[in-house]
């Protein structure tokens, strides 16, 4: 959008002569904020992706189950049914984030599938522009991040250069993140999901804002295990972590809470989880809350 289309989009989602776009663009937040006197980790919140659990829900059952389960936050994953996609209008758009605003939920961000290795500079510059656009859609829905991938390795080029590569990407898109009040969360996953290797990257793209989305992955106990891998990138801690089933994964997640709290962490924990119940799915959702309350409080 040019400056003249954002004036018309704002005007475009005023209600009874108020708008819920404000003339400026929103500061960026990168997690969730402290009352006087609290430890940041003390305002952690739980939150869904909608990359399995909720993929199913349009709009409205997505929210109202989110506040059935009391859980606050959701990150919108793209091509799922909540339809929250680039292709939206204005109108549109306004109505998504009116949603949100009528609730108690919090849209984080969107959850895009956006990844820059790959060597083809025309599929490169397919990726960016389609981010830019997932960064618009963030902006005006009322979200504060768009979750992006690293990747993969391709044969014949040195890692290297595909880390630099992705590092100069995600620094140009940092920029262009910044001018929408939106953070550039770059999920731990794919082959560059090993620690140091996301640390190389995070070396090349060092741009403020820019940022990881921890995965919970078993790459984070490779080598010196997962404190030491933490301690490696910690400091780029991004508004989002993704964590699983705390049920039934066998991922260590009381340690991460541990080490996430001793950290000062200050964001949203969300479920990410690709095994589905095959029943009574909120109620499962509302078990996972419960369960992460009692283990975010141990980890305090």
């Amino acid at each position: 959008m040019n400056t003249e289309s954002r004036r018309e989009f704002i005007t475009k989602c005023a209600v009874g002569g108020t708008a819920f776009f404000h003339a400026g663009l929103p500061s960026i937040v990168y997690g969730a904020k402290k009352s006087e006197g609290q430890k940041p980790s003390a305002k952690v919140q739980y939150g869904l992706v909608t990359y399995n659990w909720g993929k199913d829900w349009d709009l409205p059952t997505l929210i109202k189950n989110c506040e059935t389960a009391e859980v606050p936050g959701v990150e919108l994953r793209t091509t799922h049914k909540h339809g929250v996609e680039r292709t939206l209008t204005a109108a549109q758009r306004c109505d998504v984030k009116k949603q949100f605003a009528d609730s108690p939920v919090t849209l984080v961000g969107i959850g895009s599938n956006e990844r820059y290795d790959n060597p083809d500079p025309k599929t490169l510059k397919k990726a960016i522009l389609a981010t830019q656009d997932f960064i618009k859609l963030s902006h005006d829905v009322g979200g504060t991040g768009v979750k992006v991938k690293p990747n993969s390795f391709h044969k014949n080029v040195p890692h290297e250069k595909t880390i630099e590569q992705i590092g100069k990407t995600l620094n140009q898109l940092g920029i262009y993140g910044q001018e929408w009040g939106q953070q550039i969360r770059l999920e731990v996953h794919g082959q560059c999901a090993p620690l140091p290797t996301i640390k190389k990257i995070l070396d090349i793209a060092d741009h403020p804002n820019v940022a990881i989305c921890w995965n919970c992955n078993p790459q984070d106990l490779q080598g010196a295990g997962l404190e030491h891998n933490f301690n490696l990138v910690k400091n780029r801690m991004g508004a989002t972590v993704h964590i699983h089933d705390l049920i039934n994964s066998s991922y260590p997640h009381q340690q991460f809470f541990n080490l996430l709290a001793k950290a000062n962490y200050s964001g949203w924990l969300m479920l990410e989880e690709g095994k589905v119940p095959q029943e009574n799915l909120v109620a499962k959702l509302t078990e996972q809350k419960k369960l992460f309350t009692k283990m975010w409080q141990q980890a305090q």
